[in-house]
């Protein structure tokens, strides 16, 4: 997959301050706030810096975290992984394979089939509805 890179000054021009802040310099939002913890619609959530498709609607169910939480993502190749050992904790943080954007974390007490919840940052995110039934 080619890499998509920008400086920093681009990327604040594209991005809103608060999706800047999450998806570049690897923020959290508040839980239960984000646009995307309640959302219901069938569709695909994409990467919010590149457009990369990264979660369907249908691996989506509620966590009761407050965030957006998923068991597995569109394709495996789409996200990456990293550990993450801020905020005194190692935990494996989620990133879009094409740009590096910050999406959240992934944890091993999910549903099945897979047993692992993504849980994302909705500011991270943009979501396209489902056409066509």
């Amino acid at each position: 997959m080619q890499k998509i890179v920008k400086t920093d000054a681009e990327w604040q021009q594209q991005l809103t301050p608060e999706q800047y802040l999450i998806a570049r310099k690897k923020g959290t939002e508040r839980a239960f706030c984000g646009l995307f913890n309640d959302h219901k619609e069938s569709g695909t959530y994409a990467c919010v810096c590149c457009g990369l498709p990264l979660f369907d609607s249908d691996a989506k169910f509620n966590s009761r975290t407050g965030w957006p939480s998923f068991f597995k993502p569109v394709a495996e190749d789409n996200v990456m992984t990293e550990v993450d050992r801020g905020h005194g904790m190692v935990r494996s943080e989620i990133l879009c394979a094409r740009c590096d954007a910050h999406l959240g974390h992934v944890f091993n007490d999910g549903p099945p089939p897979t047993g692992l919840r993504y849980c994302l940052n909705s500011a991270s995110l943009v979501f396209a509805l489902k056409t066509g039934s």
